[in-house]
């Protein structure tokens, strides 16, 4: 984890990156407000030009394309307003330029921001402070390969949270076979397969029945999803293993889905390859809150009763 502060004032020539849900009035308000907050203080704002149309901003803010080469070029943090499929979007931009990624939490669970809608202003004397942390997330890297015997590579992708292989059809089961290093591991049939971080321990594959490991923790997590199977349970495996999930000849076509965003779909036969991610997500930190307490805070859990231990 790296500590970013300073006492100084800001440079001039300072740069944030804005990304927000602008279908959501509250995103818009609160970009509205941030952007105020972040001007006043003489920091410059960069917005993507589809989102800029419906924000009301003012002309100091630079408006900039997907495309363009350097969309994030000089910025020091991208804030994201939004919910989780929001943040992961923000993840995208986070990962393919090094700009670590502040989440201000719009929706309902928001595992990844780290401040809600009502702390806008002290995020704003955060951020122009640099009174924040910097830590990685652990990403990983998904490799499909076809169905045939040459096992030839078709598709690459990455993900924050999860890779999942699903069925495509509702009314049928997909026939898998699981791997772990080289070796396998069962075959079943079901709704598919979690592949996760342990970021995305806490989403997807929390959902479908696996663990909850903290961040720190370094390691890769493989989740059946309503397996028909009498073992089917959720494997936690070390950081350098491979899993890989197998979509048997006879079944219906799956599809791949990373982080629920990026789909491709998966042939009969093909393979799906997960490993450690070369490229981590580096995440703003404002707090120094342990993850036991953002757990029991995100999913209000019941501590009533708790004593803690004697002094």
């Amino acid at each position: 984890m790296t500590t970013v502060t300073s006492d100084s004032d800001p440079a001039p020539q300072r740069t944030v990156f804005l990304l927000a849900h602008t279908g959501r009035p509250a995103a818009v308000r609160s970009a509205e407000l941030l952007v105020q907050g972040l001007l006043r203080h003489g920091l410059h704002v960069r917005v993507l030009a589809d989102e800029a149309r419906d924000l009301p901003l003012p002309e100091a803010v630079r408006a900039v394309h997907p495309g363009q080469e350097d969309v994030l070029s000089g910025c020091e943090l991208i804030v994201v307003l939004g919910g989780d499929g929001t943040l992961l979007r923000g993840a995208e931009f986070a990962r393919a330029s090094g700009v670590p990624m502040l989440g201000v939490n719009l929706g309902r669970v928001g595992f990844l921001a780290e401040a809600e809608r009502d702390d806008l202003d002290r995020v704003v004397q955060r951020v122009v402070a640099r009174d924040y942390e910097v830590e990685e997330r652990m990403t990983i890297d998904v490799l499909v390969r076809n169905g045939g015997s040459d096992g030839e590579p078709v598709h690459t992708d990455w993900a924050l949270n999860e890779a999942s292989v699903e069925k495509a059809a509702r009314e049928r089961m997909l026939e898998v076979v699981t791997e772990v290093d080289g070796r396998p591991v069962s075959r079943f049939g079901g709704d598919g397969v979690v592949c996760a971080t342990p970021t995305g321990s806490t989403a997807y594959a929390f959902s479908a029945g696996g663990p909850v490991v903290w961040p720190q923790v370094e390691a890769l997590l493989m989740v059946p999803i309503s397996a028909h199977a009498l073992f089917a349970k959720p494997l936690v495996t070390s950081p350098a293993s491979v899993l890989a999930v197998e979509v048997q000849p006879q079944t219906p076509n799956g599809v791949l889905w990373c982080d629920g965003r990026r789909t491709v779909e998966l042939p009969a036969g093909a393979r799906v390859e997960v490993r450690r991610g070369a490229v981590p997500v580096r995440l703003a930190r404002l707090h120094h809150a342990l993850f036991t307490d953002r757990l029991v805070a995100k999913f209000a859990l019941p501590v009533a009763g708790w004593r803690g231990a004697p002094h």
